[in-house]
This record gives C-alpha cells, sequence and structure tokens, in this order.
C-alpha cells in the first residue's frame, strides 16, 4: 500500500489555490452593486448581467468569436487527423523533425507569431478580416489537435484496419468503417479544445481582426471605461463557466476512447 505523499498534496492544493482563487472572484463581484472592485460589497444585484445582454456590441463581438472558433477548430482538427494519422500510421523518415517544427507554435510568443502574420499578410495585400484571424488561430490550434488525436490514434489495434483491407475496403472506408469510430471521441475532444483556445485568444486576433472585433478585443476595449468595468466582470464569468464545462468535457471525451491493447508481456 502506497502512503499518500503529504507535501505533494499540500503543493497540489496551493498550487490550484493560487491558479483559481483569482478567477472566482470574477463572479464575486460581478453581483456587486457597485462599479469599483472592493471589499466590503456594497448590495447583490444583477443589473450587470442585464446590461450584459442588452449589448449589442457584445453580441456582435461573441458572434464574430464562435464563427472563427468554430471553422478554427474544425479546419485545426482536419489537418490534426491527418498529421496524426501519419505519424502514428506510416514510417515517413524524418518526421520526428517535421513534428517538431508543427510544433513550433506551442513555445513560440504569440505576440511574435501576430506580428509575423500582420507583416506576411501586409505584403500579400490580403486585407485583414475574421477570415485572416481563422488563418491565425489555426495555426495555433493544430499542435493541440494533433496531440489529442496521436492518443487516439495509438489506442486501438491497428489489426483492425488490416482485417478490413483484408477483407476488400479501400483507405477511405477502412478510415469510415472502423477508424473514425474508434478515434470518434478524440476528435470531438479536439473540436470542443481546438473550439476553446480559439475562443479565448486575444494577441492574436489583437493584430489581424481588422473592423470586425472578437470577444476578448470587445472586452480589452471596455476596460479603459470604468463604469463598463462591472459588465465585463458579468462577461467574464459566463466566460469562465462556459471554458471550464467544455474543457472538462473535451477531457472526459477523450479519457473515454479507445485504450492501449494489452500484450503478453503485460
Amino acid at each position: 500500500m502506497h502512503r499518500p505523499n503529504r507535501p505533494l498534496m499540500v503543493y497540489a492544493i496551493g498550487y490550484l489555490a493560487f491558479l483559481y482563487m483569482p478567477i472566482l472572484l470574477l463572479p464575486l463581484f460581478s453581483f456587486n452593486d457597485a462599479i469599483y472592485i472592493a471589499f466590503p460589497l456594497k448590495a447583490f444585484t444583477t443589473q450587470w448581467y442585464q446590461q450584459m445582454f442588452a449589448n449589442d456590441a457584445m453580441h456582435a463581438a461573441l458572434m464574430n468569436s464562435v464563427q472563427v472558433g468554430v471553422s478554427a477548430s474544425v479546419l485545426a482538427t482536419i489537418l490534426g487527423i491527418f498529421g496524426a494519422k501519419a505519424v502514428t500510421r506510416f514510417r515517413i523518415k524524418g518526421v520526428k523533425p517535421v513534428l517538431g517544427v508543427v510544433m513550433l507554435p506551442l513555445v513560440i510568443p504569440p505576440i511574435i507569431m501576430g506580428v509575423a502574420l500582420l507583416i506576411l499578410l501586409s505584403q500579400m495585400g490580403i486585407p485583414l478580416s475574421l477570415i485572416t484571424v481563422t488563418v491565425g488561430h489555426v495555426l495555433i490550434c493544430v499542435p493541440f489537435s494533433i496531440v489529442t488525436l496521436m492518443a487516439s490514434f495509438e489506442g486501438f489495434d491497428k489489426s483492425m484496419e488490416e482485417a478490413a483491407a483484408d477483407l476488400g475496403d479501400n483507405a477511405w472506408w477502412i478510415f469510415w468503417r472502423v477508424t473514425f469510430p474508434m478515434v470518434f471521441p478524440g476528435i470531438l475532444a479536439s473540436l470542443l479544445l481546438c473550439f476553446t483556445i480559439s475562443f479565448d485568444e486575444f494577441i492574436m486576433a489583437f493584430f489581424l481582426a481588422g473592423t470586425d472585433p472578437t470577444l476578448p478585443i470587445f472586452i480589452y476595449g471596455q476596460l479603459r471605461f470604468p463604469q463598463k468595468l462591472p459588465g465585463v466582470l458579468a462577461l467574464g464569468t459566463c466566460i469562465v463557466a462556459v471554458t471550464f464545462t467544455v474543457v472538462f468535457l473535451a477531457q472526459w471525451l477523450r479519457g473515454r476512447g479507445p485504450t492501449a491493447p494489452k500484450t503478453e508481456g503485460n
């Protein structure tokens, strides 16, 4: 029997408290009947949520973020399927260096990538719009999609695909009839995770959005006006709740994916 590692538990609890306690202050002050963030709270109110739902500019920015998030998550997941399948199913020379290049957006500062894409698009004469924001978000989301889907592709027996090939199916039907149902939880998890990343992304959208702001840019603009801060807190509370739900659902679906087959030595 393994004894619980108390120092590790204390560290984990302290880390989680440091990470999430500031976030928990958002819903607390979003119900405060004052425009200033300070204790003690003045009174309980829901007027900031009513103002938030009546804000047409916020609705437009929200729809822009949803549109970009859906498009970026679908495109990134499609590219992630191709990349994960190539890495896990085929022997390709130089696959590790190529995979390392694909994963570079995970380590390159987003502000550097945003400036680089802005210069590239400007030199090519491409106007900034939600399409350019989507391209930038796809670049960021593809590495996360590949990492998520690699675990799914490695988690089921390859002999099932070989058996389907022996029965006469071509590569396309093997994917739809055998591979796709097995990796579907990973695909769904990739879609949810990429949507969350795109929905919350600010720096890339700040450089590439043009005249159509996404929701993070809208929130940044609202912070310049103290009287609009409570509405931002209410909006932030809703975003945090939705984000936590989506990420938790994505990880739960990923955990329900196929498990790696056991070998005789295990």
